[in-house]
């Protein structure tokens, strides 16, 4: 992600000194990596002096990013939440579950980012809508504080560590701040569920299309006019008020918002189609009483009475 962040920074023109990386690992060999494959760009970095854990050795306190990228672990049970009840991250949307890293991994990522700064993270699909342990609660209170950008649904099958479909989360500390249009109040929803193609039997793939449809869907609902106007597409797309999520409970899913995709009307009288279903079934209830009678003849036949 640091490395991609790099070229996604020199093809809008911006010099890769202007670029500061932060980050954290407590796995040792990824962390040397890490700084192996930084140093290697000449991307300046700050990953601590020692690999360490996010929760229970937070390297960067005070630090407020304007951009976070993360891909966490997804329902991380051992995380060490008995050890954090009162931690200064959790003051502001609740104490999250010690059975389930998710919503410490969201908090952790709100409370580091600056006045106008943007999140975008990768999580379970059970993030949009569980309730347990108080994860229903601390959700409402992040969508009331109107943080949520962007949510979107992924297809299943598309990492190689799990095959369980996940979730996109985007968070904006501030949806009017001027650079893009005001979407205060307004959250984007995408179902891309059906999008991917598999290339094997266990693995999908967005294709390169897919991908930025996605994105440019996003880009139009934020106001970029690079990537044209926005409208809501059935089964694809929707943009939803705090209103209608309320009405839903917080959950997240895109799902209950974007609605049913439209069918293309045939112009084929329903009456019409009612008497033609009518008909081909009663051809196929006959047809599978006779071969019900012929199956039971066929058993008689073979000393079985049916």
């Amino acid at each position: 992600m640091f490395v991609s962040s790099e070229k996604f920074v020199e093809a809008h023109g911006v010099e890769l000194r202007d670029l500061s990386v932060y980050g954290q690992e407590s796995n040792p060999t990824t962390w040397k990596l890490c700084r192996m494959n930084l140093a290697i760009r000449g991307i300046n970095e700050d990953l601590g002096d020692s690999n360490a854990d996010s929760f229970l050795a937070d390297l960067h306190p005070d630090l407020r990013s304007d951009f976070i990228l993360a891909n966490p672990p997804f329902n991380m049970k051992e995380w060490g939440g008995d050890l954090l009840k009162e931690d200064v991250r959790w003051r502001r949307f609740g104490t999250p579950p010690a059975g389930n890293a998710n919503f410490a991994w969201v908090e952790h990522i709100i409370y580091h980012l600056s006045a106008h700064g943007i999140a975008g993270f990768v999580l379970a699909n059970g993030s949009m809508s569980s309730n347990q342990s108080g994860e229903g609660e601390i959700r409402q209170r992040i969508v009331e504080d109107d943080l949520v950008d962007c949510m979107v649904a992924l297809p299943g099958q598309l990492f190689y560590t799990t095959q369980i479909p996940a979730c996109l989360w985007f968070l904006a500390k501030d949806k009017g701040n001027g650079k893009f249009r005001d979407r205060r109040g307004e959250v984007l929803f995408i179902d891309a569920r059906k999008l991917g193609t598999l290339v094997d039997r266990v693995h999908r793939e967005l294709t390169d299309e897919e991908v930025a449809s996605i994105a440019r869907t996003y880009h139009a609902w934020r106001g970029e006019s690079a990537a044209g106007e926005y409208q809501d597409v059935p089964g694809f797309c929707k943009s939803a008020t705090l209103e209608e999520i309320a009405a839903q409970g917080g959950v997240l899913t895109p799902g209950l918002y974007v609605s049913a995709e439209k069918l293309e009307d045939d112009g084929e009288p329903f009456e019409e189609k009612m008497a033609l279903l009518t008909k081909d079934s009663e051809a196929e209830f006959a047809e599978s009483s006779r071969l019900e009678a012929e199956i039971k003849e066929n058993m008689r036949g073979l000393g079985y009475g049916v």
